[in-house]
């Protein structure tokens, strides 16, 4: 196979693959900080006792779990503008990957707070604590600790779902990959060479999980 396969073409591409790393990055760290800003004020609502705002929070949870980022991504892309809501593609990109992963977040961040043991908060209520002296001195360091990794995981699966909008035409990874094969039909160099370029941002964000998990056990233990 590497008999065949053209190194010379993967360089005369590399700054589009450049280009395209850094649309790939930056458009996922938006995606990533809005899921987090959504997937916080949902898990909110979806704790709430008031029934106004935990059922349209279970509504969005499920809604977005149980069908696909590409329904989701085609429904914004051409469902917006025939609601007469002008969007572009990169705000549709940047929409899809924050309501997706916002849902996920949202679990994530549920889970980790109701992990806190009941006695404590029981403690907390009983000398005096309000609602919100017990989130920020009991129950969210705690829960801060066991949802970091998970959300770690979470951005991974974030990086590499940005893949899809490839398919409205935004330039990323995939779409340089594209690019290559249909200019000149190279499809193992177009799609290998993104997949290399994944696969180093995974790692990179697969090594932090694995800092965080230590650096979170050396602080327990510590």
């Amino acid at each position: 196979m590497l008999e065949t396969f053209n190194f010379r073409v993967i360089l005369e591409y590399l700054p589009l693959y450049g280009t395209c790393l850094l649309a790939t990055l930056w458009l996922s760290a938006a995606g990533l900080a809005g899921s987090l800003a959504v997937g916080c004020a949902a898990c909110a609502m979806r704790i709430s006792r008031f029934p106004a705002l935990h059922w349209p929070a279970a509504v969005y949870i499920e809604s977005i779990r149980s069908t696909p980022l590409l329904a989701q991504l085609y429904f914004l892309y051409f469902g917006l503008p025939s609601l007469g809501v002008p969007v572009s593609e990169t705000t549709v990109g940047i929409l899809a990957l924050t309501l997706n992963s916002g849902a996920y977040m949202a679990e994530i961040i549920r889970g980790g707070i109701q992990s806190v043991a009941p006695g404590q908060i029981e403690a907390a209520v009983s000398s005096g604590l309000s609602y919100l002296q017990r989130m920020r001195s009991i129950v969210l360091p705690q829960a801060v600790g066991i949802t970091l990794p998970p959300m770690l995981g979470q951005a991974i699966v974030l990086v590499k779902d940005s893949a899809l909008l490839s398919l409205i035409s935004l330039m990323e990874l995939t779409r340089a990959g594209q690019i290559l094969t249909s200019e000149r039909f190279m499809p193992a160099e177009g799609f290998l060479t993104s997949a290399a370029l994944y696969l180093s941002i995974y790692y990179v964000l697969k090594a932090l999980t694995v800092w965080s998990r230590k650096r979170l056990i050396h602080l327990h233990t510590g």
